[in-house]
């Protein structure tokens, strides 16, 4: 099986470890809008909630990748986060309140922090230029059948037992913890320290000033498309407001999920081929399409197959994405370089769901869907014209 060689081990379990955590997250995800509604939760916390729980994640996540650059070690965030995530899990059973709800969400999202800068520097490590796109892309598809096999277990849940949300919580702790046994099986490469000295919480996306003018221009873009990325909890939302029953909501993400799953590694293969600037571009017209239909239809059968559109855009841009920024950056800073990618992002995303929540509750669904479509058409345009240095950073 050479042809499968870049599967190594650590790939293998760290895909394992994101199947069983994005399973315990995934039951939950596509209920908390839905249970948080049913509350008297307003369109515009729920914006809130997810923006403040990503932007915690996003304060972390350039933090501890550069942290885990200055040891040279990866494991040990990886172990903590996953198992910190766990942990919020069951948290969520215990009170409804706006409190309790935004401190689990928040510990949840301290955990991805914790261990994604250090993860993503671990597959980075197991890959070599010709095999990264296939890398992500497989870890990706891992990730997200998860995220079809935890929607699934909840709809199973809420058919039986309909209305009932907070027993979720608890059930979700039982892949969690699988999740977290997993991490102790991670044996890592010796990695060679980076020797910059760790910088304070507050100065953890530092690694932009060093970074190279070609990371900038790529990741530049993709955070100015993620100031205008609202939560997919809005998504989520909008086909409830267009009619759609709470099982046909989660149908929707169900089938959001599976086209990710099917396409993120073939994607990740197309991606080597045809390099990753074309897949981003492809991926962010989709986008567009994705927000710009959902924004005009009210028919049930189109708001299906946009959420299967959604789920290719998906594929075509997170793996990607991030296989491209590696490529951009020293194999010592990979983990600051990835995590202050996505702390950045998760920054934005803060601003993306308050903003969009308030334009919801100001004109309605249209406006934050529209404008999304239409800077989505703008990152797609910049990314096609782009031209960056051939050099690889050392």
């Amino acid at each position: 099986m050479q042809r499968f060689a870049y599967l190594t081990r650590a790939v293998w379990l760290l895909s394992l470890i994101s199947l069983f955590t994005d399973l315990a997250s995934e039951m939950l995800y596509p209920v908390m809008p839905l249970y948080l509604q049913s509350i008297g939760f307003s369109v515009f916390f729920i914006g809130l909630l997810e923006g403040v729980a990503e932007a915690v994640a996003g304060l972390s996540k350039g933090y501890f990748g550069q942290w885990s650059d200055r040891l040279g070690q990866r494991a040990p965030f990886v172990q903590g986060g996953y198992g910190l995530s766990a942990l919020s899990k069951p948290l969520l059973a215990v009170l409804a309140t706006p409190a309790w709800v935004l401190l689990a969400r928040t510990l949840d999202r301290l955990g991805k922090g914790l261990r994604t800068g250090a993860r993503d520097a671990l597959l980075a490590d197991e890959t070599t230029p010709a095999d990264r796109g296939k890398v992500f892309g497989f870890h990706r598809s891992m990730d997200t059948l998860g995220a079809v096999f935890g929607p699934l277990a909840a709809l199973a849940w809420l058919a039986a037992h309909p209305g009932q949300f907070r027993p979720l919580f608890l059930w979700a702790f039982v892949p969690g913890v699988l999740a977290v046994g997993l991490t102790f099986a991670l044996r890592e490469r010796q990695a060679m320290p980076s020797g910059r000295p760790v910088m304070p919480f507050w100065a953890s996306f530092g690694y932009w000033r060093v970074a190279s003018p070609a990371y900038r221009r790529v990741v530049g873009a993709l955070l100015v498309f993620a100031l205008f990325n609202s939560s997919d909890a809005f998504l989520l939302l909008l086909a409830r407001q267009r009619g759609l029953s709470a099982t046909a909501v989660i149908g929707c993400y169900i089938l959001y999920n599976l086209t990710y799953v099917l396409s993120a590694w073939p994607l990740g293969h197309l991606a080597d081929r045809l390099g990753p600037r074309r897949l981003l571009v492809a991926g962010f017209l989709a986008f567009a399409g994705v927000y710009g239909g959902l924004a005009l239809t009210t028919n049930a059968w189109a708001i299906g197959g946009l959420f299967a559109v959604y789920g290719l855009y998906a594929a075509a841009t997170e793996g990607v994405g991030k296989s491209w920024v590696s490529t951009l950056c020293a194999k010592a800073d990979a983990g600051a370089a990835l995590g202050t990618l996505g702390g950045l992002s998760s920054l934005a995303a803060l601003g993306a769901s308050a903003v969009a929540g308030l334009l919801w509750q100001w004109q309605g669904s249209v406006l934050p869907f529209g404008l999304a479509a239409i800077v989505a058409i703008g990152t797609a345009l910049y990314l096609a014209q782009l031209r960056l240095s051939t050099s690889i950073p050392g």
